[in-house]
């Protein structure tokens, strides 16, 4: 009997493991939860996102709260309102499904276009899998901004400047997520070629919301951006439990010490530098892949703008960091932990009483999360790599 069992398990992961299944599920994922929240009429940020692109075109200011078409406000730039005009043009059914699958095509491009193995890129697709999920729910563009930024460190390994950095200044103007480009600067061997292609690219997607709308507008919708940013920082601090999800949220919420965001992100800088100046180990692809789990997991631990949904992005940091480290039972723990943890506790698999007393309350959300960071910093500053499989693509 255990002959055939096991043989039974191999079909399964042998089919599980092929690229069209992935593909295949995560499509019908984006379709699923679109069509799901509209039918149950739960698509504010959806909501949201679409009046970005029809307030812009009525020169309505872009940041105030309009109750009569969606709760809370938005908080992406203006530059969004060029790249949510086609789905705000479609039925709100159409608009959602499709904005949805975009999302999931630019992740999964960004999964399978990295320079690793087939075998490495499948596994990062399943272990972000359930975050992709769950950001999807809510409509997020997290889910293609962790695609973006995949796609410009891809991008910067090949040689491919102009393609960064076009990549990299969609996902600055919309959430400022691209800037973290910046950490793999010194892997760019054409440098002038992306500063020149990135302030290019920056001028004219800077420029392009005014073809929908007046020059004036526009200047002052990015003024009013910027300042709204710093204030949702502060809000998130100190009013929205949902929010600040963070290693600075949890220290707060824990201990009441407060840290300001400025400091944590010194922090998190200062270490990267020290990292960077290991000129031999810049040599090594690893390193550089773990510096983008670095990063990835930084975008969420060190803001305090962040929600659940933006979970796909430190999860990224995760599956990155797992593709990297021996699979022994510390390091097979901690991905299990953040698992159950930071992945399931928002859903009904998790008990209501815990998720609803602790979890929240605290931000143990992001334990997992922190814990894997430490693991990451300590081996990109002191691990000589030596051990690592190799995992980059001849």
């Amino acid at each position: 009997m255990v002959i055939p069992f096991k043989s039974f398990l191999h079909r399964i992961f042998s089919f599980l493991s092929q690229k069209y299944v992935i593909i295949s599920l995560y499509i019908l994922l984006a379709i699923v939860s679109a069509l799901k929240q509209y039918f149950h009429a739960k698509y504010n940020n959806y909501l949201i996102f679409k009046y970005v692109f029809w307030h812009t075109r009525w020169e309505k200011p872009l940041y105030e709260q309009y109750p009569a078409e969606y709760f809370d406000s938005n908080h992406y730039g203006p530059f969004f309102s060029v790249v949510i005009a086609p789905f705000a043009l479609m039925p709100d059914w159409l608009g959602m499904t499709l904005w949805n699958l975009l999302n999931a095509l630019i992740l999964l491009y960004g999964i399978f276009t990295l320079p690793i193995s087939d075998t490495y890129k499948k596994i990062i697709a399943w272990i972000v899998l359930h975050e992709c999920l769950t950001a999807l729910l809510s409509f997020q563009f997290n889910v293609a901004i962790t695609g973006l930024i995949l796609l410009s460190f891809t991008y910067i390994e090949k040689q491919k400047p102009i393609k960064s950095a076009f990549v990299a200044i969609i996902g600055f103007l919309v959430k400022l997520y691209g800037i973290v480009v910046l950490a793999f600067f010194l892997f760019i061997k054409r440098k002038i070629t992306f500063i020149l292609s990135a302030v290019a690219f920056l001028l004219v997607f800077f420029g392009l919301p005014m073809l929908i709308s007046s020059p004036e507008f526009v200047m002052k919708s990015y003024m009013d951006w910027f300042n709204v940013l710093i204030f949702k920082s502060h809000d998130n601090e100190f009013n929205n439990q949902m929010a600040d999800l963070s290693f600075l949220g949890f220290i707060r919420k824990t201990t009441g010490i407060y840290i300001n965001v400025l400091y944590g992100c010194a922090f998190a800088g200062i270490i990267l530098i020290i990292i960077l100046l290991r000129n031999k180990m810049c040599r090594l692809f690893p390193f550089r892949f773990l510096i983008l789990a670095y990063v990835f997991l930084c975008l969420v631990l060190f803001n305090t703008n962040v929600e659940s949904p933006t979970y796909i992005l430190g999860f990224m940091g995760i599956a990155i960091w797992f593709t990297l480290v021996p699979k022994n039972p510390y390091t097979i723990s901690l991905l299990v932990f953040a698992i159950i943890l930071t992945s399931l506790s928002p859903t009904d698999l998790f008990p209501k009483p815990i998720r609803e007393k602790y979890v929240i309350p605290y931000a143990l959300k992001a334990v997992p999360c922190i814990f894997i960071w430490f693991d990451v910093a300590y081996r990109l500053l002191f691990d000589k790599f030596s051990t690592v499989k190799k995992i980059k693509m001849a």
